[in-house]
């Protein structure tokens, strides 16, 4: 009887009832359970979420996506409120190259996965958001990644351990009290809260996030609108066919995409305003503090400007109280408006967030964005990571960090940084011999999108081996982390190192600049320097920079002083293939810095070399001695002799079937070896 028992307590069902209660059995009294633990946690399943969650999924690491919609991209199911986007849709280019393409393609997310492009969801040049809810539900969907939906994480606090990876666990409590414990924490939750500007009568003003975007609602109306970025442009442009006339107010002036080089400017799809403005066709743009400013009701249900001051001043009803016209006759906004619409972007939700975590100060800038270093991890906590549109601080104005086409690279910059930190996994690199060094640099600055989309910010570096016999290629690493490269990567520089960057000119970018002026691209390869359009340019040190360097360089400098810098002349195709503009001076630069000769010979002029010589080319020394040296083919022989470029000593000398001295220039017999007839001119 007893046996039975107990084979029915400890067979297959009993023993799985077991190991279920197990965790709670071994509760000690007065102890909870511990919340469920991942290495990974990643909070938002946006665009900069889901990239992440690619990487780490493809690294084989514990990770989840904590996200409070029912779908991925929630902000694109409401934004932008008319719903065209502005990232650009390229789908022809008229390259098979997939890495070069993705300079054109401001919408898709990096993966091995062909189909997972966003040209497979739009045709149209600027695609309509729902395109973007649509293209990330299926990025998740075919990747599996793992996203918790439903989940809205109200609080993120610290809690101290020792043995924790970063000397702390992150405690994330949802919605329904669950706690979810992680060492890692990766914040995508983008920018979301609208910004707002408090003054007398903001209570009037109608926001972008509710407006109404029927163009019928605003038939033979007066607008004015607050802000003069892309969402006050987009609003504009929407009604700007019905309305009256539409004033757009602003404490600064309009800064144009073309001319300040930053995609977050206003874009020309927008900018439809600007035309009736200075055409003068009753729109127009007005600057002031909109903190000075109040707005008033009237007893008509329309709305009066006036200065705060005024309005403090006067304890009176709103039609007594004194309006800038009835001192200045000419004051710009006196006319009433039936509409006051607030456009001034977003700012970052810092409210679930613990004050331990100091993400914020009390400095202006970072009230819209969380503090972070150039590595995006946060500068008050280490192991929180900010990505995506939040990161944007670490580049605003200066390159694409806020936007898809710029963050999936700085996504996956901080993915190799964790890899390399929690897991001994080192910065991707290829090494290769010397003799490669100047096509390893042309493809990159050829093909590279991250290069090129995150400008100024992520950088090619080569890590030179000794004697510079070879070197190790590390793609986009972010620049201003340079000083800790050999802590971050798990590569060392000891031998010297180039960095290959994309830059505009100095003075070639700003609101003020005139970008169109008659000289403005520069085509002559002494006056590289002096490129304005992107173009690539090589830093050489010696020594890998200090902190301090990197922290004090020069103004408008990207990295510090270098030993040597080289640009690229700028080329209107952004094709740097020329073989005398472009790779021609380049390889000498690096022949200048290495003291050697870079140029690639056939195997009978390594064979030349070789009796000559007592020091081989290291294109000789990497290939001829190792027997992969190129052959000469009996055509490019007898082209290079007749163009007077080879001399066949094969001939030289050797009596003629007639009897005379066969001639410089004939034709050698196949096989024997030929050499330039001047030793400057370079090799074929």
């Amino acid at each position: 009887m007893r046996l039975a028992a107990a084979a029915r307590l400890w067979g297959p069902p009993g023993l799985l009832l077991t190991f279920a209660l197990h965790p709670a059995l071994c509760l000690r009294p007065g102890r909870t359970a511990a919340p469920p633990h991942r290495d990974y946690c990643v909070l938002g399943a946006g665009p900069a979420g889901l990239q992440m969650a690619y990487f780490l999924q493809r690294a084989g690491r514990d990770y989840a996506v904590f996200e409070r919609a029912p779908r991925p991209g929630s902000f694109f199911a409401r934004y932008p409120r008319h719903r065209r986007l502005i990232s650009i849709n390229k789908r022809h280019t008229g390259k098979a190259n997939a890495e070069f393409n993705l300079r054109h393609d401001w919408n898709s997310l990096l993966s091995h996965d062909p189909q997972l492009l966003f040209r497979h969801y739009s045709r149209a040049y600027f695609p309509d958001a729902g395109d973007m809810v649509r293209y990330l539900g299926d990025f998740a969907d075919r990747l599996r990644l793992r996203v918790l939906y439903n989940t809205t994480i109200a609080h993120v606090t610290l809690d101290k351990d020792r043995q924790a990876w970063n000397g702390h666990y992150f405690i994330l409590t949802d919605q329904t009290g669950q706690a979810h414990r992680c060492s890692v924490l990766l914040v995508a939750t983008g920018l979301w809260v609208p910004n707002q500007v408090d003054f007398p009568g903001s209570e009037h003003v109608e926001g972008y996030e509710s407006v109404s975007v029927d163009p019928r609602d605003f038939e033979g109306q007066n607008v004015l609108i607050l802000g003069r970025g892309n969402s006050a442009f987009e609003t504009a442009e929407n009604i700007l066919g019905v309305t009256n006339f539409i004033h757009m107010l602003s404490r600064s002036r309009v800064r144009l995409s073309w001319a300040t080089h930053y995609v977050g400017d206003l874009r020309a799809i927008n900018n439809g305003l600007l035309d009736t403005y200075q055409l003068k066709s009753l729109d127009g743009l007005l600057e002031s503090d909109l903190t000075d400013l109040a707005v008033v009701k009237d007893h008509e249900g329309k709305f009066r400007i006036t200065l705060k001051f005024f309005l403090e001043e006067s304890n009176q009803s709103a039609d007594a109280i004194t309006l800038p016209q009835d001192d200045n006759d000419n004051f710009a906004m006196r006319v009433a408006y039936d509409r006051v619409i607030r456009c001034l972007g977003w700012k970052f939700d810092f409210s679930i967030f613990n004050k331990s975590l100091r993400l914020s100060s009390s400095g202006e800038f970072s009230k819209k964005y969380p503090l972070v270093k150039a590595s995006y991890e946060s500068k008050g906590s280490r192991g929180l990571f900010v990505l995506g549109t939040a990161s944007h601080s670490v580049d605003y104005r200066k390159s694409a960090g806020g936007f898809i086409h710029g963050f999936r690279y700085t996504v996956r910059a901080v993915h190799r940084l964790l890899e390399h930190r929690h897991h001994r996994v080192p910065w991707p690199s290829t090494e290769h011999p010397i003799s490669q060094l100047t096509n390893s640099i042309v493809r990159r600055v050829n093909e590279a999108s991250g290069l090129y989309q995150m400008f100024s910010v992520l950088a090619d570096i080569i890590l030179l081996k000794e004697n510079a016999t070879a070197f190790e290629y590390l793609e986009e690493f972010p620049m201003q982390m340079l000083a800790q490269l050999e802590t971050i990567t798990g590569r060392k520089a000891q031998h010297g190192l180039f960095v290959i960057n994309m830059e505009y000119g100095r003075n070639f970018s700003g609101p003020d600049k005139d970008v169109f002026f008659y000289d403005r691209s520069v085509g002559h390869t002494e006056d590289a320097w002096q490129s304005n359009f992107l173009h690539p340019v090589i830093y050489y040190y010696r020594h890998l920079p200090t902190e301090q360097e990197v922290r004090f360089r020069p103004a408008d400098w990207a990295l510090p002083r270098p030993t040597a810098i080289h640009h690229i002349v700028e080329d209107f195709l952004t094709d740097w293939t020329a073989p005398v503009g472009h790779i021609l001076p380049l390889r000498r630069f690096l022949e200048n810095c290495l003291d050697t000769d870079l140029r690639s010979f056939y195997a009978e002029s390594c064979f030349l070399f070789a009796l000559t010589h007592q020091k081989l080319p290291p294109f000789c020394q990497q290939g001829y001695l190792r027997m992969q040296g190129l052959m000469g083919t009996e055509s490019l022989r007898r082209h290079g002799i007749e163009s007077g470029l080879l001399r066949d000593y094969a001939t030289v000398g050797r009596p003629r079937e007639d009897g005379g001295q066969r001639p410089v220039g004939s034709s050698p017999a196949p096989g024997l070896p030929v050499q330039p007839l001047d030793g400057n001119k370079e090799e074929l």
